[in-house]
């Protein structure tokens, strides 16, 4: 039986809400990036979308975060790298990673398969079709960048020749802290479809196969009736693992859950659905709304992240499905933390 590592929470600091809820700003969302820290989580998270889902700017809002904290690890759940331009995104991670003493994640993905994603796409100029091969080689020019301190990467959409953040007068390449900061790549293949075909398991041996090149963590959503297909990803990361050499226990495996703690099921199932709807307006549509996370009570909220704890998960990413930010986060810390934490 594989040994579980020590389990570790975060929050999501849902940089998406202040534009969608009456009395939480940008100030409220600095303040509780200090409470989540004070409360004892080990990570806070920001969101990114261009313009489908409007919300403050991932890399910007941690900047700012990394200055109101002193030890919590800064990520992005997760950062649509696709569409950036990788020379600007690697210096400003870079940046980001010096500004916080080498505190972040970097939570990354290609783009959900959503018409507002493929409109962001097709506004910056880049093919939607090819997203998961520009998301590849955009991963390889980091990686390039934040160890090597160079490039000469020669792809299809990018092409470069001794590239580096280095004139020749400064002391060396700006580099992050950390070489690399950790890449944490996302796989949800079954977020929008329950295909048990052979074309799901190619599907899933690829992203397989990302992770474990690119990936120091896989982090996954948006299935939380599903346990099972979790258990199923890891089996196909330790098949490819096998097949290159690699070794998937080296990986950690986080995942984002969105929940709601009420003082009954229906009373904090209402409240989510609410919130839900507003906050992702197309994908709400596209996924059932129990498969974000767990609703209902302090023991019902237990049981569901013992329950994927058990199939595998190491760092669990709360973002809480309410207008009130710190009511859930300070409930969480009270009546549910102390629990997990002494089972960990």
């Amino acid at each position: 039986m594989t040994q579980l590592k020590p389990v570790e929470f975060g929050v999501n600091l849902n940089n998406r809400e202040p534009l969608i809820a009456p009395g939480y700003g940008m100030p409220q969302l600095l303040d509780l990036s200090q409470t989540v820290e004070g409360l004892g989580f080990d990570s806070v998270w920001v969101g990114d979308s261009l313009f489908s889902k409007p919300r403050y700017e991932a890399i910007s809002l941690l900047s700012a975060i990394s200055q109101r904290t002193k030890s919590v690890r800064l990520g992005t759940a997760c950062l649509v790298s696709s569409p950036r331009q990788p020379l600007y995104l690697a210096l400003e991670w870079a940046t980001l990673d010096v500004i916080s003493n080498g505190r972040t994640i970097f939570g990354c993905c290609a783009g959900n398969p959503e018409i507002g994603v493929r409109r962001e796409f097709e506004a910056v100029g880049l093919d939607f079709d090819r997203r998961f091969q520009i998301f590849e080689e955009g991963l390889e020019i980091l990686r390039d960048l934040w160890i090597r301190g160079k490039t000469s990467y020669q792809g299809e959409t990018y092409k470069y020749t001794d590239v580096s953040f280095f004139s020749g007068t400064e002391m060396g390449p700006l580099m992050p802290i950390q070489q690399p900061p950790p890449f944490w790549v996302v796989s949800n293949p079954r977020l929008v479809t329950n295909a048990a075909d052979e074309k799901m398991v190619r599907t899933m041996k690829n992203a397989c196969r990302r992770i474990l090149k690119y990936g120091e963590g896989w982090m996954t959503c948006c299935r939380a009736q599903h346990p099972e297909e979790l258990v199923e990803q890891l089996g196909y990361l330790r098949d490819v693992a096998a097949e290159t050499g690699d070794d998937a226990s080296r990986l950690v495996v986080s995942y984002q859950v969105t929940l709601n703690i009420g003082d009954s099921e229906s009373q904090a199932r209402q409240a989510f659905g609410d919130y839900i709807g507003q906050y992702y307006p197309e994908l709400s549509k596209m996924t059932d709304l129990s498969n974000w996370g767990p609703v209902g009570s302090p023991e019902q909220i237990i049981e569901w992240f013992r329950t994927f704890r058990k199939a595998g998960v190491d760092h669990f990413i709360c973002r809480f499905g309410s207008l009130d930010q710190f009511g859930q986060v300070e409930r969480f810390a009270r009546e549910v933390l102390p629990v997990l934490r002494a089972e960990g």
